[in-house]
């Protein structure tokens, strides 16, 4: 059946992706609450019953806000590192002993055929990651919330058949909008979130013909657009000297309050 996946939620007001193949369904991050989680699986034919795990990428509210209701209701195991455990324990409640799965920063772990791979990203939390996945010769690689593409970053999401990255911000909006400067400071810094722009940068040194699509995620509501996302990204891209045609490589959008159609990974 192969990998296909659905980006729930995405942005500064929750984060949720559901990635599945033949066997499993997991889902990483519940950053709404459980009632509109539950709403968006459904969106997708899904309930919380189908969902075989949760995979934490950090402990910020929106990512984790509704993962203890979650966990608790349908009796789900959540997947994180140590460090991400000892920051989410306080703000997630009573979570059973032995749904308290520890998946350390670059450790990887079979679900059946699917495999899953963390790995580490730069970002303002305890030990913030993001996410791989493996069936067969396909991959499917989520990462956002992360203030620069490090060479290890670069090398963790290269030859993704699909990937999921972060274009947070369109540096001038941000530097004009309402924020305070301190905020304003950590967003734009490496622990920050990617720019449009950044976003841009990194694809044109990792595409390599495989990369099919890109979802742009974790835009901000006040200091983004996909429009001008997407412009922006093909405008940095373009700029190094990567240029694709729309049947080569397409950006794809994403949403806050609607999931993203389903995507069957090895589809061209």
């Amino acid at each position: 059946m192969g990998i296909s996946f659905s980006v729930l939620s995405s942005g500064s007001t929750g984060n949720v992706t559901v990635v599945r193949n033949g066997e499993t369904t997991l889902m990483i991050d519940a950053g709404l609450s459980a009632k509109r989680i539950d709403e968006l699986l459904a969106m997708r034919g899904l309930t919380g019953r189908d969902i075989h795990g949760i995979l934490v990428t950090h402990e910020h509210s929106d990512h984790i806000k509704g993962l203890g209701a979650m966990a608790r209701k349908y009796e789900l195991p959540i997947y994180a590192n140590s460090n991400t455990w000892a920051a989410i324990e306080k703000g997630i409640g009573a979570i059973e002993d032995h749904h308290r799965m520890i998946l350390e920063t670059g450790a990887a772990r079979d679900f059946g055929s699917l495999r899953v791979e963390s790995f580490a990203i730069s970002h303002d939390a305890a030990e913030p990651v993001g996410y791989n996945f493996y069936d067969g010769n396909e991959k499917l690689c989520v990462a956002t919330d992360l203030g620069y593409v490090s060479d290890k970053v670069r090398t963790a999401i290269s030859d993704a058949d699909v990937l999921v990255l972060e274009a947070n911000h369109d540096i001038e909006m941000l530097r004009m909008g309402r924020y305070p400067w301190n905020t304003k400071r950590r967003i734009l810094g490496d622990l920050g979130h990617l720019s449009n722009e950044a976003a841009g940068a990194a694809l044109s040194e990792i595409l390599t013909g495989r990369t099919k699509r890109t979802y742009l995620a974790h835009l901000s509501r006040d200091h983004n657009m996909m429009d001008l996302a997407k412009m922006s990204v093909r405008g940095a891209m373009e700029d190094r000297g990567c240029f694709y045609k729309d049947s080569e490589f397409r950006l794809c959008d994403t949403y806050y309050d609607q999931p993203t159609p389903w995507d069957k990974v090895s589809q061209s």
